[in-house]
């Protein structure tokens, strides 16, 4: 694809290049000129400064705030061999967790520089998808050269690999795409010893959220033996398995997705007699539940819940709601997990929010780093923070 030209305007440039030609990989709408209302959803540009010369290349976005994602800086084209040299820098990263685990992130979009692009590896089956139309190419490509080539963190050969096309504002007009082998209906990982499952079929991302990794890990080693554990927005029921394989012997996970809630029973749980599940939305089933419901471990995974920054009171309100609704039922000396997944909400204003609702009575023990295969390469990437508060 021979890209289009653009000049960019004197702050964009900046934007795109930075200092030493390390810049934000994002040009957002308000920094283009309306001349940028000629592109397409997906058209590559050539990036140029004032002077005429090639700054970098892009993707053009047509709808959102996120108007170009800058591909690569500098006057020489992404070619097959960087973005090889791309996919193994990511490899390399990863290389510590091959030894935990076979489900692992092995590309993270913009933080590994491969905009809109991810991978995830689930055991033998590969699933990479794009957040934008002009990288579907890049997911397919990424996709091959990663299920061929076993080095690193992928230390086996896939039996199915799939392209899937992420949701996005402006639809895609490339349906999802088994690239090798026959894609199954639910793939598998083991994570420090546990076994989980993916919904490939209907999964939220590309089958499950391997970002909570940490959390997993933090429940599944926490002293459970015995507990009563309350699995908000449970999704897929991992975090029950975690607990369950803590030892807790009473475990509610609620979820407003019966599907989800299903394949949870089906994939995710050892003993029944320890699980109960409840199809209900969260807002409406918490504040209603009983007073004498109390819990040693409760934890708050809500959804984004925001896709512009103009719904960041609502969804603050929402999250005090939810805190409110949910310190009463954690037993003295117990924890409740809260989280956020949406860099719409600083890291500051978040716990802030999370501190002032739940008052002197609870305390952050901990925060949940970031995992390996999740960096931050720029501040719009830090977008999952997790607490972990426990009741004086």
């Amino acid at each position: 694809m021979k890209p289009r030209r653009y000049q960019l305007s004197k702050d964009a440039t900046a934007i795109a290049t930075g200092r030493g030609g390390r810049g934000h990989p994002w040009i957002f709408r308000e920094q283009l000129s309306s001349a940028a209302s000629v592109f397409r959803d997906g058209d590559w540009l050539r990036l140029v400064d004032g002077a005429n010369q090639v700054v970098g290349h892009g993707i053009f976005e047509a709808e959102g705030a996120i108007a170009i994602r800058v591909v690569r800086r500098g006057p020489e084209r992404p070619d097959a061999r960087w973005l090889a040299a791309q996919l193994q820098g990511a490899i390399d990263r990863r290389a510590l967790l091959a030894a935990r685990t076979d489900g692992i992130r092995l590309v993270q979009g913009e933080s590994d520089g491969i905009p809109a692009v991810v991978v995830d590896r689930f055991g033998d089956t590969l699933v990479a998808t794009s957040y934008s139309a002009g990288a579907d190419a890049l997911a397919r490509y990424a996709a091959h050269v990663l299920g061929t080539a076993v080095t690193g963190a992928v230390t086996t050969q896939f039996a199915a690999v799939v392209s899937r096309p992420a949701r996005r504002r402006v639809a895609s007009s490339q349906p999802a795409r088994t690239l090798r082998g026959t894609a199954p209906a639910v793939a598998r990982f083991t994570e420090d010893g546990l076994p989980f499952a993916v919904d490939l079929d209907a999964g939220q991302k590309t089958g499950t959220y391997l970002d909570l990794r940490g959390l997993r890990h933090a429940v599944a080693t926490a002293p459970l033996a015995g507990a009563r554990v309350l699995n908000l927005f449970a999704y897929s029921g991992m975090l029950g398995r975690a607990a369950e394989a803590a030892g807790a012997t009473a475990i509610t996970q609620v979820d407003v997705s019966e599907r989800a809630l299903a394949f949870a029973r089906e994939h995710h749980v050892v003993d029944p007699a320890r699980h109960t599940f409840v199809v209900a939305d969260v807002f409406d089933w918490l504040p209603a539940l009983a007073a004498d419901a109390i819990f040693d471990l409760v934890i708050v995974d809500p959804p984004a819940m925001t896709s512009r920054k103009e719904q960041v009171p609502a969804v603050l309100a929402g999250y005090r709601k939810l805190y409110r609704a949910a310190a009463p039922h954690v037993r003295p000396g117990g924890v409740l997990v809260a989280a956020c997944c949406t860099s719409r909400i600083e890291r500051a204003v978040f716990h802030r929010t999370v501190r002032e609702t739940l008052g002197d009575g609870f305390g952050l023990e901990r925060e949940l780093p970031p995992e390996l295969d999740h960096p931050v390469g720029f501040p719009q990437a830090d977008y999952l923070k997790i607490g972990w508060w426990r009741r004086r």
